[in-house]
This record gives C-alpha cells, sequence and structure tokens, in this order.
C-alpha cells in the first residue's frame, strides 16, 4: 500500500487543486510535481517499517532510506569515480529526473488536495490517505458469494418467467426482471467476503464528514462548497474487493484504505464504503451516478441532517420506492451536535414517524429492518455505535443476498399487475360445450339429423305402403302446384347465417376464456381464437358434407321384407277380389259374392293396417338414424372448432398457468387457487 501527499512546489502550491488543474499544472511545468516527502515516510509513501512485500523499491534507492538520502549516495559514488570530469551536475540532474518520474508512477487523486508548507513540513493533523495498491495482495481472489436455495429457486423461477413471456409481454416490461437477473448474476461470480456500503445524502448532510471518520482518515473532501463530492470514491478494508469496486464503475485513483487500525481493521473487515455525490445536486452526472451506484451496491448508508430529514425528494424518490430494501440501510441523523437539548430524540421519533409512513420497517426490538441511528460525525459522539452495527452487519455475510431477495419482491411487485389476478380463470366444461353446441347449430346438425329421420321414414313408406296411396302421392308431387308454402333460403343466405353464428361462437368463447385475466394475457388469448376463426366456416362446410347423410337409400331393419310380402299380399288379395266379382258380373263365373268381397275387403283393410304398423315400427329406427346423423355432424364440428379455436386458446391457457405458477415462486409464494 502506497501513501501520497498531492504536495507542490510550483506556483499553484497555494490553492486546492482537482484531477483536471493537476494535469493542467504538469503541463504548464513541464515536469511532474515532486516534494519533500514526510518525515518517517519511505519514497514510496509508507510509513517506515510498514512497506507492503509487493511494492518494489524504486531502482538505485533504498525502501528504508528517503529518497534524498539515496540520491546524496549516487551523487557522492560519481563525485569519486569522476572527479573533476564535470559530470556530477548531469549526474544528479538525471538522479532528479528519475526520481520525479517514479513520484508520477504513484496514484494521485485529483479530487482531493492536502496543502504541506514551503519548507516540507506536513500540516498539522494530516494523515496521508492510503491508495490501494495495484500489487498481487490487492487483487487477491476471494471465495465467490453463493446463494441459498430459496434464493436460488426465486431466480431460477424469475428466470423462467422472463422466457415464457418474451413473446406474451413487451421488453420495457420485463426490462426490471432482467436487470435483477442480470445484477444477481453478476454479484454471484464477485467476492462474498466483502459487503459494498454506499454512503448517500443531500448537499450539506455530512456524508463526506462521515465517510471521512468511519476510514479514519481524510479521504472525501470536505467544505461549503457546493456540490463537494463530484465523483463516487471506494474505501476498502480488507484486499479482494477490486471486482466489486470495478463493477462500481470506480477509477483506481479514487480507490482508498483507511487509517492502518488492527482494531478497526478487524472490526470492518470485509467492509467497502463508497462515498456518493448528493442525490439533490444541481448536476445531473451527479444525481445519475447516484441512481446507477444505489443500484449496485449491497447496502446503504442514509444519512440525513436536522433540517431536511424531511425532504420530499428524498423520501419520495428514494426511501419509499426502496421501503422493501429496509433490513439494508442505514438511516444516520448527522449533526446532532448543532440539536439542543432533547431535541435529538424529537427528531429521532418524527424522522421514524416519516420512515414508517414511507412502509420502512424498522430494526428495533429484534425486528428485522432499517437501523436508525443519531451521531455527530464531527465531534465523534455516536461513530463508534455505528462502527459497530457495520461490523455486525458486515460479519454476518448476509447483506448481498438479502439485497437481491429485496430486488426480486420489487420486480415481483411491478409484475403483480401483469400476472396475478383475484378472479378464477380458464375455460369451464359449460363453456367448451356451449361452443360445441353453437358451431353444431352453425353447421345445422340439428336440421341434418331431422332431415336423415325423415328420410328413412319417406323410404320405409315408399317399401311398406299401400301402391294406391304412392300412386297419389306421386301425383300430387308431379301436378299439384306448391300452394301455400313458404319459400326456400338460397344457399348464399344459409353461407351467411352459418359465418355470422361461427363468428358469434368464436367471440363468445374468447371473452368467457379472457374473463379475469391480465390484459396482456387476455389479449393473447383472444388473438390466438380470433387467428384459429380464420376459415373456420369453409372447414366446417367441408366436414358437413363428408360427415352428413351417407350417399344411398337408408339401411333397412330386419322386418323391413317380411312387411313388404305382407302388403304385396293384401295386394294380391285385392286384385284376386275384384276380378273374382268382374268374372261374376260378366257371366263368366258362377254368382258367388261372400268369398270374393271377403277377399276385397280383406285387402283393403290390410293394406293400410299394414302400412299404419310399419309407420309405427319405423319411427324407432328413423329416430336412431338421425340421431346418429346429428351425432357424427356435431363430434365432427365440434372437432374442428376444437383443433382450430379451442386448443390454441387452452394453450395460452396454460402458458398463463405456468407464468402463474413461476410468478408465485418469485414472490416467495405457492401459486394461487385460482387457476385451473
Amino acid at each position: 500500500m502506497t501513501a501520497i501527499t498531492d504536495q507542490d512546489h510550483t506556483d499553484h502550491a497555494d490553492r486546492t487543486e482537482h484531477a483536471d488543474q493537476a494535469g493542467e499544472a504538469e503541463a504548464a511545468d513541464g515536469h511532474p510535481e515532486k516534494g519533500p516527502l514526510e518525515e518517517g515516510v519511505s519514497e514510496k509513501g509508507l510509513p517506515v517499517g510498514d512497506a507492503s512485500e509487493n511494492d518494489s523499491p524504486v531502482e538505485g534507492t533504498s525502501d528504508a532510506h528517503p529518497l534524498g538520502e539515496g540520491d546524496e549516495d549516487g551523487t557522492h559514488a560519481r563525485d569519486d569515480a569522476d572527479a573533476g570530469s564535470g559530470r556530477k551536475d548531469d549526474d544528479t540532474h538525471t538522479r532528479t529526473d528519475s526520481a520525479a518520474a517514479e513520484a508520477t508512477s504513484v496514484w494521485d487523486d485529483g479530487l482531493i488536495a492536502r496543502r504541506v508548507a514551503e519548507d516540507g513540513t506536513v500540516a498539522p493533523g494530516y494523515v496521508p490517505p492510503v491508495v490501494e495498491t495495484r500489487g498481487p495482495s490487492a487483487q487477491a481472489m476471494a471465495a465467490p458469494l453463493a446463494y441459498d436455495g430459496h434464493l436460488r429457486s426465486r431466480l431460477d423461477a424469475l428466470r423462467e418467467l422472463v422466457g415464457l413471456s418474451r413473446t406474451r409481454l413487451d421488453s420495457r416490461t420485463l426490462a426490471e426482471a432482467g436487470r435483477v437477473l442480470d445484477e444477481a448474476a453478476a454479484r454471484r461470480r464477485l467476492s462474498g467476503q466483502h459487503t459494498v456500503v454506499a454512503i448517500a445524502g443531500a448537499t450539506g448532510s455530512g456524508k463526506s464528514q462521515l465517510f471521512n471518520a468511519l476510514a479514519g482518515v481524510a479521504i472525501s473532501e470536505t467544505g461549503v462548497r457546493r456540490p463537494t463530492t463530484a465523483a463516487p470514491i471506494a474505501c476498502s478494508w480488507s484486499d479482494g474487493a477490486a471486482g466489486l469496486i470495478e463493477r462500481l464503475g470506480i477509477p483506481p485513483r479514487l480507490r482508498r484504505r483507511p487509517l492502518q487500525s488492527a482494531e478497526a481493521e478487524a472490526q470492518l473487515r470485509g467492509l467497502v464504503l463508497v462515498d456518493l455525490p448528493d442525490h439533490d445536486s444541481a448536476a445531473v452526472q451527479h444525481r445519475e451516478q447516484v441512481d446507477r451506484v444505489l443500484a449496485l451496491v449491497d447496502a446503504v448508508i442514509w444519512v440525513v441532517d436536522p433540517e431536511k430529514y424531511a425532504d420530499a425528494m428524498l423520501h419520495e424518490r428514494y426511501l419509499r420506492p426502496m421501503a422493501g430494501h429496509a433490513e439494508v440501510m442505514f438511516v444516520v441523523l448527522n449533526q446532532t451536535d448543532r440539536l439542543p437539548g432533547e431535541a435529538t430524540e424529537q427528531v429521532l421519533d418524527d424522522l421514524r414517524r416519516l420512515l414508517d409512513e414511507d412502509g420502512i420497517a424498522l430494526g428495533e426490538y429484534g425486528e428485522p429492518g432499517a437501523t436508525v441511528l443519531a451521531l455527530s460525525a464531527l465531534t465523534g459522539d455516536g461513530i463508534g455505535e455505528l462502527r459497530e452495527a457495520l461490523g455486525q452487519f458486515v460479519a454476518e455475510r448476509g447483506a448481498p443476498a438479502r439485497r437481491i431477495s429485496a430486488d426480486l419482491d420489487a420486480a415481483a411487485t411491478g409484475l403483480r399487475s401483469v400476472y396475478a389476478t383475484r378472479r378464477r380463470t380458464g375455460l369451464s366444461e359449460e363453456a367448451r360445450d356451449e361452443f360445441a353446441a353453437r358451431l353444431a347449430d352453425a353447421v345445422g346438425a340439428t336440421a341434418a339429423g331431422e332431415a336423415a329421420e325423415r328420410a328413412w321414414l319417406r323410404n320405409a313408406n315408399r317399401a311398406c305402403g299401400t301402391p294406391w296411396l304412392r300412386l297419389w302421392r306421386w301425383y300430387q308431387d308431379r301436378y299439384e302446384t306448391p300452394t301455400g308454402r313458404l319459400p326456400l333460403r338460397t344457399q348464399e343466405d344459409e353461407e351467411a347465417t352459418a359465418r355470422q353464428r361461427v363468428e358469434q361462437a368464436v367471440r363468445t368463447l374468447a371473452d368467457r376464456a379472457s374473463a379475469g385475466l391480465p390484459a396482456p394475457w387476455a389479449q393473447a388469448v383472444r388473438e390466438a381464437a380470433v387467428r384459429g376463426s380464420q376459415g373456420l366456416p369453409e372447414a366446417l362446410d367441408e366436414l358437413a358434407a363428408r360427415a352428413g347423410l351417407p350417399p344411398g337409400r337408408p339401411p333397412r331393419p330386419g322386418w323391413w321384407p317380411g312387411a313388404v310380402l305382407t302388403q304385396a299380399a293384401m295386394t294380391i288379395l285385392q286384385v284376386v277380389g275384384g276380378l273374382w266379382l268382374l268374372g261374376q258380373i260378366i257371366g263368366f263365373m258362377a254368382p258367388n259374392l261372400g268369398v270374393p268381397v271377403l277377399l276385397m275387403v280383406a285387402g283393403i283393410i290390410g293394406g293400410p293396417l299394414v302400412e299404419w304398423s310399419c309407420r309405427m315400427a319405423a319411427r324407432g329406427p328413423a329416430r336412431r338414424y338421425g340421431t346418429d346423423a346429428e351425432r357424427r355432424l356435431r363430434e365432427a364440428a365440434a372437432g374442428c372448432g376444437r383443433a382450430r379455436v379451442l386448443d390454441p386458446v387452452a394453450a395460452e391457457l396454460l402458458r398463463y398457468r405456468e407464468v402463474r405458477e413461476q410468478f408465485g415462486r418469485v414472490a416467495g409464494v405457492g401459486a394461487a387457487a385460482g387457476t385451473r
């Protein structure tokens, strides 16, 4: 580790310099800044005896001596070897340039200026900050973060939920869920032995002062100029946090190490503290940096002061939306030294009331929630209590997982409106049967069955009726005009009516299936039904033609031939009796009226009686024949509707049920009982 001081022996030594100003000064002078180092500090910026073994000494110098001593020894050696040669001044000038180049290799803090007296003495009370080194020790690999089974299950469910929803929801709706998955995966690959805690607050709340008090060294610049902190500054209490800091986008020149103290290092080992710009800064880029870093850290310390602890921007923009992150949140009332008497407790009570109104659970009486403290970074009052709370918080190593879990809760809350519903969803059997019945009516299944029944009866009448009655019906059908009959509807009218019935059936089904669904899934169900209805009337017509009446005559029952023979016998009796009477009339046969009259009466009465008996006997088979024809047409229509409309709609409902179950896992609860 290397200690640095921004000493300036040029004409710019009397003013505070930032990174861009330091660069301009170097360009103007034509050489980097250099000056005397502190007493007891090595040429690499380390206190004597505390140099890191990973820091190699400057070539031609010794780690045990200041740079000036090394230069003097080297000069005397060359004086003895080259006396009178005129090379002494050249060598001295060369080594001076080399020392200056080595000094510039140390990382500079462009935001923090440190003043040193022109005689080389260090200002009273000044302790140089320690910069994180680039050596292997600073890049020591720490064990990656490991999530417990419940959190892994929730993350897997969210990943599955996003995959199932990409074709149904727009990318903006799933953006936050995707961000949570990405950040969870990125955090899992990094150190699980470190906890990144950001210090955030409003202008003048004393964030940087608290940051310096915790670090034990003046790292972050403080002052009355606003804004003071222009970029996030990180301070790590142990090695292995480089990946975490790089994830925050903090450059190496803004990375620090705290004052070396065995007690403080052991208490806060694993802590990475980040000082943020003001969240209410007038500079837009400062507010953007605050929002960006707050989405990446494991925990946050909100610093408020007695004047602006009830600021609407703080509560409405940050605290209220982050209410679910209470377990990884500290709320610190700073500047209590400005409050007289019991005013601190009164302000604290009012602050707790505001936090409760924001929905933030307070970690009191052993309950999980935000930690609320009062302190003064200026006087140090309460700093020890905050250190102890932070030490215990970091030692638990649970903040990263709790932060990801809170992010999951927030994402689930944002997605609730597109997944959750309080109503029972799905298609009931009644709705399915009604849809099939509407399609059957559209293709005329009932009419087709009745037509089949009439055709069977008509065929039976033709086969079993008397010849005289059949002859009379043939004459009526051939020569009589159909007066008093209703005009038949054209085929075009029938097709238009059938199409309207099909469309109405599809609309009714889509409305019932989408009832109670969130808007995106209801729209997906309606679109699936509409896509399936395209070409459905034509398909139903083809099925009706194939599944309608079979070609040829209807099948005949077993008693049919006997009835036909009986009717033929009755006709023969009538003919024989008539001829017998005619023969008696013309004198061809002996008079005997009894037998021929009896034969004719038997034939005349028996023929209609046989016809009526056959009609009664044919009603059952005719009804069954018509029912079978109607059933075949209904089944064909239902099958066509199921393949084209019901199955796609059911697939959408099944997909919604799957995402609903995954959403229940993400939210940490079982799937709701409202799905089917």
